[in-house]
């Protein structure tokens, strides 16, 4: 098995699947904690013969599942669930958690889908301390990540993809090796925090200036459920827009068809923009209606 070092991990999704898939050819994994929505980890947990709690720890749902056992450190990768003290205090060495932003700044769900939105040009992966909190510990490691105009939500998260698991090796390397880890403590002046997001929020504003709306739209561009509008009240998704220097009026309403067919264009508060792909193919959208209605 390699390095003796006792590990419990909480993991959720394609992010968690892939560290504890890392993991285990190299450490003893002995227990798991995941949400029932996780078929993959689940599946390989039951293949591994490895003891999973699978759904919401909090409150003491958990209180049979933790009797009796204690792990060296106790790793977080894309958790769905606010961890409490009970699950915190089973590591003996360290509890640490990874999070997709450059804390303080984007504590909470989906950071780099909102760093996206936002107009970020940079964002990053923290290692951080577990507390009872949300995304508060001290932070351990922090690595950046450039924001491409271009990235969409998925093409921001494949590259934390390649940072996880090197930064998780890091800091295990530390432990097994004794070096002390140097804790910095979060600067609460600079927090920020961003809620969870739903395919139901993915609406497009055609009052938001041209910006906004271009990266409301990529942060949101498939295989994420995607950015939204009504036409003639049939729900459509824009997975890609552009800029366009096409001419308009100031008093002509937000979110006016001002080109159709090969070029589909929309009137914003400040600019045009082209509609480049929609999810669905084949749509056109008939000049001078105004869409979100």
């Amino acid at each position: 098995m390699g390095i003796k070092m006792r590990l419990g991990l909480l993991c959720s999704g394609g992010l968690g699947y892939k560290v504890l898939d890392h993991l285990l050819t190299k450490y003893k994994i002995h227990f798991i904690f995941t949400d029932s929505g996780s078929a993959e980890i689940i599946k390989l947990c039951k293949d591994k013969e490895i003891d999973a709690f699978i759904g919401n720890p909090r409150n003491g749902r958990s209180k049979d599942f933790l009797q009796n056992r204690d792990v060296d450190v106790l790793i977080s990768v894309n958790y769905l669930f606010i961890i409490e003290k009970d699950i915190i205090e089973i590591a003996n060495k360290l509890a640490f958690n990874i999070h997709g932003s450059l804390l303080p700044k984007y504590r909470g769900r989906t950071p780099h889908v909102w760093s996206i939105i936002n107009g970020e040009s940079e964002a990053g992966v923290t290692a951080h301390l577990i507390d009872e909190g949300c995304d508060t510990g001290p932070i351990i490691e922090q690595k950046r990540v450039e924001i491409h105009p271009k990235d969409t939500g998925a093409k921001l998260l494949e590259k934390y993809k390649i940072i996880y698991i090197p930064l998780i090796e890091s800091i295990l390397n530390k432990i097994n090796s004794g070096i002390d880890i140097n804790f910095v403590k979060q600067d609460e002046t600079k927090s920020t925090y961003f809620g969870k997001r739903t395919p139901k929020d993915g609406e497009i504003n055609w009052d938001w200036h041209k910006e906004r709306i271009y990266n409301w739209v990529r942060a949101q561009a498939w295989p994420y459920p995607g950015a939204f509008t009504f036409y003639k009240g049939n729900r459509v998704i824009i997975d890609e827009v552009d800029f366009s220097e096409s001419g308009f009026s100031w008093d002509m309403p937000n979110g006016l068809v001002l080109g159709s067919g090969a070029e589909t264009l929309i009137k914003t508060p400040n600019g045009v923009v082209k509609i480049s792909a929609f999810r669905e193919k084949n749509i056109i959208l008939e000049k001078n209606i105004v869409l979100g209605l």
